[in-house]
């Protein structure tokens, strides 16, 4: 734990000293502000963060791969890889050292954002259910889609391509319902149970399911897996 913190702690500084990773706040919290503020202006307002909740899932497709492209892509974009696997540090304890220090920042972010709710009970009597549902499920959603980004950034030296590559999956993941179709079919089930926006509209709508909790862990520690094997692979090179 001690080589974890380590590593974690490394990342955070880089994180809260790098002013790409404060541009990348303020674009989430810009964007879910607006999502905020739509619903408000509807001329039957409703007490409630659902825009919120689905805008922020939709921003994180983005922003998720922004702050996790450069975690191992720039460690192997300038040699330092070698050193760091030659040192005495396990390759799972540099994945989830790595991983743990993006959740933070993220959480951060999704920290800031908890003025909407404060601006609802001040304004309005929303109900409190949807609200801690919505933002256990944007928690997990976030590290789900965190886990994706890793993984491509230890697939690649090339920041841009792991980007891109994370987007692309993070992409196919949320929209997989659309293409499948509502035929009701064994292909447009198994699309649907793989796809996370269908796991997260529970969530949203004020229901704690533990087969969509169990789900979003599971999507996590299988992309963090696939990380951990593809930092070994290295070693065979």
């Amino acid at each position: 734990m001690r080589t974890i913190r380590a590593v974690a702690w490394k990342e955070i500084q880089i994180y809260f000293g790098s002013p790409v990773a404060y541009i990348v706040a303020l674009i989430f919290l810009a964007f879910t502000g607006f999502f905020f503020v739509r619903d408000l202006t509807d001329p039957f307002p409703e007490a409630s963060l659902n825009s919120f909740f689905f805008g922020a899932t939709l921003m994180l497709i983005l922003l998720a791969p922004a702050l996790t492209m450069r975690l191992l892509a720039e460690e192997q974009k300038l040699g330092t890889i070698e050193l760091l696997l030659t040192s005495p540090v396990r390759d799972w304890e540099v994945i989830v050292g790595k991983y743990l220090s993006s959740l933070v920042f993220l959480l951060a972010m999704i920290g800031f954002t908890l003025y909407y709710p404060l601006l609802l009970w001040i304004f309005g009597s929303p109900d409190p259910g949807p609200i801690y549902s919505g933002y256990l499920g944007l928690v997990l959603y976030s590290a789900a889609a965190l886990s994706i980004g890793i993984l491509t950034s230890t697939l690649t030296s090339n920041q841009i391509i792991a980007f891109v590559v994370a987007a692309g999956i993070l992409l196919l993941m949320y929209f997989a319902p659309t293409g499948a179709g509502g035929g009701g079919g064994i292909w447009s089930t198994l699309v649907t149970e793989i796809s996370m926006l269908s796991h997260f509209q529970d969530f949203a709508q004020g229901v704690i399911d533990t087969k969509h909790i169990v789900y979003f862990l599971s999507v996590t520690a299988f992309f963090l897996f696939l990380s951990i094997r593809a930092l070994e692979s290295r070693r065979w090179r």
